[in-house]
């Protein structure tokens, strides 16, 4: 069969290509996450979301699916099971009967509580494996691909 694509191209692009490397490093990552926060019963997603919802206030759907860079679809597949195991809580939201908001529950608080300091563990040792001026460089070009990328 002949190639559609010079094999020399495959080869550009995976050494190349800046998505595939953001892509694959994105799930090293979640993967190292994931593993250092099974003992609390979280994935990196789950503890990102339940970060995201330590606040004074509830927050809206929508609101929380930017910040947390989601469409509204992937954060409601999110929040199901964490509001089933009681983490969260889905308020109606009094200003508008068809919006939602969200909210962590007492049994959420104290399972962030757990898990923050082996997030901060875990994350420490990966600025210690990239050292600190990479990680923050990385930091910052990550924000420019965030703000300019799109």
């Amino acid at each position: 069969m002949k190639r559609a694509i010079p094999l020399e191209t495959v080869h550009r692009v995976r050494d190349a290509c800046l998505c595939l490397h953001v892509q694959r490093a994105a799930r090293a990552l979640a993967r190292r996450f994931d593993e250092s926060l099974r003992p609390v019963g979280l994935t990196n997603g789950q503890f990102s979301l339940m970060t995201a919802l330590s606040r004074p206030e509830p927050i809206g759907m929508g609101a929380l699916a930017s910040l947390l860079a989601m469409d509204r679809t992937t954060l409601t597949a999110a929040v199901k099971p964490l509001e089933a195991r009681g983490l969260i809580r889905v308020l109606v939201d009094p200003a508008d009967k068809r919006a939602r908001l969200l909210t962590l529950t007492d049994a959420g608080h104290a399972r962030l509580a757990e898990a923050m300091p082996i997030w901060e563990r875990a994350h420490a040792a990966l600025e210690a494996l990239l050292g600190q001026d990479d990680a923050d460089r990385l930091r910052r070009d990550l924000r420019t691909l965030e703000t300019r990328g799109t």
